[in-house]
């Protein structure tokens, strides 16, 4: 009975990220973070993804863990088995009006001290683009921190959307604004961001159309952002000193506590270890293929779970691969190109057979901390971002959307770690061997092991601010009474 009893105390966070790859991987390292800090978790997924995981990773996976469960609302959305990100716009639609009901069900259900077997719930731990969870957690009269899994700077870029539109920056007048270098204007209003470009803010604005939805869902969220308890960010201190400094203005306490993969790194659990977030099938084989590779001689190439692509655009990026003559890992999910099969031409897969690895999926922090990565072709998503500068690794950068343009922007002309890039393959060529074996790409790579040695001294070391931030974040908030 003690150990019940014990058990039944426990602080109980209810972690529910949106429902996509790149926001369900931090929000699961959290959850195991504050595991380990002897919170009970239960981790909210959509049917569908949940759905997906169980095929990923199999049936079991989620088992054996009385203190960590999984939980299922639905996400609204018409039935669907592709094994793909859905429509980011009609997602965002979706959850904003039609997830409260069955989150509040949930949560009445983990309360129901007959049919649950779990402690009350004390706090809810919600991505920031989940913010009608907000709604739930001030009826159950608990804490409520909001995690933006975006870069402190794509946040900072949301929070003044209100402000490029009011200023008529956007939308745009007319669609000739995409291409006629109108995107070049620099803003001169948004501390902590000089010289930005329309062109490098997060890429909702990009619009001819007033009532562009996802314009109006960044204008919300970034509102409600101001009513959490507290907003905590995966990044840290000295990478995005200025950006934090001019959120800190704008909104409730705001604590950077990443890189999580390595604050996760002192919640060494060995229940939680099977505990895997990737919503596609993981191949080991690309982790013994870079084992016989040279230290740094392989460029790793992946676009994340969401960009998609032309045929066109493929197979530059193939031929650009191959005329580089750098030995490479590319990863191309099966729905990369847009509404097509992911084929590429056979005289690339022949040419390239004894340099080139292709795969659909793979651990990809894993690959970027094998000693064989020498440099990163990405999306430049946040996650990718983060996990290539705590690997120490320079970067080509091919934004594709939302605050990805951020990111590319700060790799480029802030960190000194990335060079962006346009698909046609004599650039992807020089670029691919500039990268790999040029001078920029070495001044590049000593930049990124810099901010590697940054990024681990804020969340290894326990005097780091990462570290100390998580503390404050747990005792002062999450466990407070006071809120």
């Amino acid at each position: 009975m003690g150990s019940i009893g014990a058990e039944f105390s426990k602080p109980h966070a209810v972690c529910i990220p949106y429902p996509a790859q790149g926001h369900i991987n931090p929000m699961l390292k959290l959850a195991k973070i504050l595991h380990h800090k002897g919170f009970h978790i239960t981790f909210v997924n959509t049917e569908f993804n949940h759905r997906r995981l169980l095929k990923s990773r199999g049936p079991d996976s989620l088992k054996g863990l009385s203190s960590f469960r999984f939980e299922t609302i639905p996400d609204g959305l018409p039935p669907c088995d592709a094994d793909a990100t859905q429509d980011i716009p009609s997602l965002c639609e979706s959850t904003t009006n039609t997830c409260l009901g069955p989150f509040r069900d949930l949560l009445a259900k983990l309360n129901n001290t007959n049919t649950s077997n779990v402690p009350p719930v004390s706090c809810i731990v919600s991505d920031g683009v989940m913010s009608f969870t907000l709604a739930a957690a001030q009826e159950l009269g608990v804490p409520e921190i909001l995690f933006w899994t975006t870069s402190a700077c794509g946040f900072l870029g949301y929070m003044h959307y209100y402000k490029v539109i009011e200023k008529g920056y956007a939308p745009l007048k007319d669609a000739a604004d995409l291409t006629n270098g109108y995107l070049e204007t620099t803003l001169d209003f948004i501390p902590g961001m000089k010289d930005v470009r329309l062109r490098d803010l997060p890429s909702f604005l990009r619009t001819t159309n007033p009532d562009e939805f996802m314009i109006k869902f960044v204008l919300q969220e970034t509102e409600r952002a101001r009513k959490a308890s507290a907003i905590i960010l995966n990044t840290f201190e000295t990478l995005e000193a200025e950006v934090l400094e001019s959120l800190r203005n704008l909104l409730p306490p705001v604590y950077p506590i990443g890189p999580l993969h390595f604050l996760v790194k002192h919640a060494d659990d060995e229940n939680l270890k099977g505990l895997r977030s990737s919503l596609w099938k993981e191949e080991p084989e690309c982790i013994q293929w870079l084992d016989t590779k040279e230290p740094n001689s392989v460029v790793y190439v992946n676009f994340g779970s969401i960009t998609v692509m032309t045929p066109n655009q493929l197979v530059e990026f193939a031929w650009g691969l191959a005329n580089s003559q750098q030995t490479f890992l590319w990863i191309i999910r099966p729905d990369i190109v847009l509404g097509d099969a992911s084929i590429l031409p056979p005289e690339f897969v022949e040419e390239t057979k004894n340099r080139g690895m292709l795969a659909s999926w793979c651990s990809q922090e894993e690959v970027l901390s094998h000693p064989a990565i020498g440099g990163f072709l990405t999306h430049s998503g946040w996650n990718s971002t983060l996990e290539s500068i705590s690997s120490g690794l320079p970067m080509i950068c091919w934004p594709f959307f939302a605050e990805q343009q951020t990111n590319c922007w700060f790799s480029v002309t802030k960190w000194d770690i990335g060079i962006e890039i346009d698909v046609k393959r004599d650039e992807v060529e020089s670029l691919v061997r500039e990268l790999m074996v040029g001078e920029k790409g070495k001044k590049m790579k000593k930049k990124a092991m810099e901010l590697k040695e940054l990024a681990e001294a804020s969340a290894i070391e326990h005097s780091g601010s990462s570290y100390e931030n998580i503390e404050k974040v747990v005792n002062d908030i999450l466990l407070s009474s006071k809120h």
